[in-house]
Parts: structure tokens; C-alpha cells; sequence
């Protein structure tokens, strides 16, 4: 016997009406971030100060979809030069309210104002000398009342049609969160670089962070022949070490010069028979060079710029430490 289809049959999506809707929910949404900007005052600026102030960690305390956002909030102000983490409000009345200290700042979140389990952490908050920054809809609501510093979230209406779901109000928190920490971020004088140091993985993190040392070759992966080497010598040097060059180097180990895959096709085209000559004759003096503790991404562009390969990586003295290829800046990820 076939089975009977269980799913209940649906009516055809009206397009128009799903657009009207979604650009409704959008418009309802940027004009409860637009209507906080009049709200910015004393109170904003006293949250900036305790946040900057705080020499232990901001705990962004949340439940329910509120308690999403307080995850994001904290998770930007610690990407931000805020070291700062999520506290889940009904863990934090079940023991993990341990993780708040003395030097800590809490700051929770909660529309209503009136959730028990936000309301339950703040004795024991309030018994160790942590202040609390709070976001609420409501003004006169205890969480309000009790807390050091209010930001007031609240907005006319929910993007839902109900007008229950949190969605302009949850909007409205999200961009007052974002609004305090870039605040603190200005505040701070936070450079990319310490953006960077927070992101290692990203794109801006290996680009400002990693150095030509990081990605040179060195050692016995590095080619390297005296000036009396012969052309057989260097090749053989240049196809074991799989660089596609070789750095000339005198006798204290400072560079006199590389000789490349070009140089010796134009070498060839120039001598024809090249058994009987010495790496000097072929290679090119004064190639460009590096510092170790260079940017990856400095090498990269002047390699661009020059057509070049490779490039050596030196001492101010001209003692080869290394030599990187673009091939390994490419592994690295800093182009």
C-alpha cells in the first residue's frame, strides 16, 4: 500500500508580498538603530569609562535570544581590545557565577529588564564591587534601577507582525553593543596591528604579523655556492635545493650575488658553451635583498613590482640568513 504523502500541501509563495515584508522588517529594524543615536549621552560615556577602567574581564551576561547577542557582543569587544566572555544567565545562577571577580565588569542584557535569572546574579555581583552596565527596554525596570549605568535599548515596534519575536529590539542591542566597543576601540588608540595580534588567522592577521622569517628558507634548504663554484657545481645546487636559484656567496658568507634559471638561459644565449666558465660569469651582483624581520606581505610586493622570484633575505652587512620564493608566500597565505 502506498504511503499517504504526510506533508500538508502549501499555497504558492506570493512574491510581492514577501518582498513588501522583508523590506518592512529592514526598514523597521534601521529605524530602531537610528532612534538610539538620540538616546547617546552621559550615560554612554560613563559605560566607555567603566569598560576602559576595568582591569579584570567584561562579562556580557544574556539569556535566550538575547543571550545570542550578548555571545557576539563579547565576542567583538574581546576582538577589540576588550579581553571580555559570554555568561549564560542560567548557568550563572547554577554555578558558573564563580567566573565573575572582583575586577571584573558585568554588563547583562535583557529587554524586559525583569528576567529573574539576570536579576538573581546581581547580589552576588554587587558583593564583590562589580558594577553593572545595563541594556533594557525599560527604563523603570529593576535590572534599571540596579544597575550603575543604563542604556536604554527600547524600540517601538518588533520587525515581527506579531510585534512578539525579538527582532528590532534584539537589532537595537547588537548595534548599542557594536557602538560601545568601537567607543572603546577609538578610546584605546587600537592600531591594525592589534587587530591583527587578535586575528592570526585571518587574512589582515598574516599579513601584518607575518615576517620574512617566518616563511624564508634557511639552512640546508637554502642554495648556496662559493664565487669559485663551477656552472656545473651551482647546477647541481640550484636542482637539489629546488629553489630555482643560487646564492654566490665569498668567503665570510656575505653575498656577492644569485644566479637564477634566467641568468642562465641568457647566459647560454650570450657564451654558447658555459662548462668551462665560473658561476661569476652568469650571476647578477647587487640583487635585491631583505631584512628577516621585514612584513611577508613588503617581500611580496617588491618581488611583484621587480618580477622577481625570489629574493635573498640579509643582514645589514650583507650575511645571507635566508632566501624566500614567491611560491612560499603563496603557501603562507600573505597573497
Amino acid at each position: 500500500m502506498a504511503s499517504s504523502d504526510s506533508h500538508t500541501s502549501q499555497k504558492s509563495l506570493d512574491h510581492a508580498a514577501t518582498l513588501i515584508c522583508a523590506r518592512q522588517t529592514l526598514e523597521l529594524e534601521a529605524q530602531a538603530i537610528l532612534s538610539l543615536k538620540e538616546r547617546l549621552g552621559p550615560e554612554f560615556v560613563r559605560a566607555v569609562e567603566l569598560i576602559l577602567a576595568c582591569s579584570g574581564r567584561v562579562i556580557v551576561c544574556g539569556l535566550g535570544k538575547t543571550g545570542h547577542i550578548a555571545r557576539k557582543i563579547a565576542a567583538t569587544l574581546a576582538s577589540t581590545g576588550t579581553p571580555s566572555f559570554f555568561l549564560h544567565a542560567a548557568e550563572a545562577i547554577h554555578g558558573d557565577i564563580g567566573m565573575i571577580g572582583s575586577q571584573d565588569l558585568l554588563v547583562t542584557l535583557s529587554y524586559s529588564g525583569a528576567g529573574q535569572e539576570i536579576l538573581s546574579i546581581l547580589p552576588a555581583a554587587h558583593r564583590l564591587g562589580v558594577k553593572v552596565i545595563a541594556l533594557t527596554g525599560h527604563p523603570q525596570s529593576e535590572l534599571a534601577r540596579l544597575a550603575a549605568v543604563h542604556l536604554d535599548v527600547s524600540v517601538a515596534l518588533e520587525a515581527c507582525p506579531l510585534n512578539l519575536a525579538p527582532t528590532s529590539s534584539t537589532t537595537a542591542s547588537l548595534a548599542m553593543g557594536d557602538a560601545l566597543a568601537v567607543a572603546c576601540l577609538q578610546a584605546r588608540g587600537f592600531s591594525p596591528e592589534d587587530f591583527a595580534r587578535s586575528h592570526p588567522g585571518g587574512a589582515l592577521g598574516r599579513k601584518l604579523l607575518t615576517r620574512v622569517s617566518d616563511v624564508m628558507r634557511s639552512g640546508a634548504a637554502l642554495p648556496t655556492v662559493a664565487a669559485n663554484a663551477t656552472m656545473s657545481e651551482a647546477l647541481e645546487e640550484i636542482s637539489r635545493k629546488g629553489m630555482g636559484m643560487t646564492a654566490v656567496l665569498d668567503e665570510q658568507g656575505k653575498v656577492l650575488g644569485i644566479f637564477t634559471d634566467g641568468d642562465l638561459r641568457r647566459l647560454i644565449e650570450r657564451e654558447g658553451d658555459i662548462r668551462q666558465l665560473t658561476i661569476t660569469a652568469g650571476m647578477t651582483r647587487n640583487p635585491r635583498q631583505i631584512s628577516a624581520n621585514a612584513l611577508a606581505v613588503d617581500a611580496a610586493l617588491i618581488m611583484d613590482n621587480h618580477r622577481l622570484n625570489h629574493m635573498l633575505v640579509c643582514q645589514d652587512d650583507g650575511l645571507l640568513l635566508g632566501a624566500v620564493h614567491m611560491h612560499d608566500l603563496m603557501a603562507a597565505k600573505v597573497i
